[in-house]
């Protein structure tokens, strides 16, 4: 089984069967995972921030950094291995509010309402979902059979 890790402000596409697609530590951060069992095509997006127009030179650099430019590249590269929008399932988890008590940035709330909306706008239907709360969470995807499962900073394990 081959492992791919994808850090912050990355995203990794695979079509190999034995792959697992894994991302550490979502605080904030949102993990957009999708997959297409018909293509056995997957992906995992870890972005951080909602929005580039706060950094368009950043933006350029890691598109994968924002979710409005990185949700855009998860799901053409997806594309370019045979995958297709209306068979692909759709996952998310993190947007947690760690380390900001009085929810003063509100990161982790503002990333999951910028993720809904893109995917929203997009007619994408989301078919399951872990997000928000206070704890971190770590997320793989298993390319033989597109389970998805999020372990909770907390020791919970969940199946997506």
């Amino acid at each position: 089984m081959g492992q791919i890790v994808i850090g912050v402000s990355d995203v990794k596409i695979s079509s190999k069967s034995e792959d697992v697609l894994i991302t550490y530590a979502l605080g904030s951060c949102i993990a957009v995972i999708v997959y297409d069992p018909l293509a056995q095509v997957g992906g995992l997006l870890h972005f951080m921030l909602a929005d580039s127009s706060i950094d368009k030179k950043k933006a350029l650099q890691k598109p994968a950094m924002f979710a409005d430019t990185g949700v855009p590249l998860l799901f053409k590269s997806c594309y370019k291995l045979g995958a297709e929008k209306k068979h692909m399932k759709v996952k998310l988890a993190g947007g947690a509010s760690l380390m900001d008590d009085a929810n003063f940035f509100r990161i982790g709330q503002k990333n999951i309402m910028a993720m809904r909306k893109i995917l929203w706008r997009n007619n994408v239907i989301v078919a399951g979902e872990d997000t928000g709360e206070n704890y971190n969470r770590t997320v793989e995807l298993r390319m033989s059979d597109g389970r998805v499962t999020v372990r909770s900073g907390r020791g919970a394990v969940k199946e997506l």
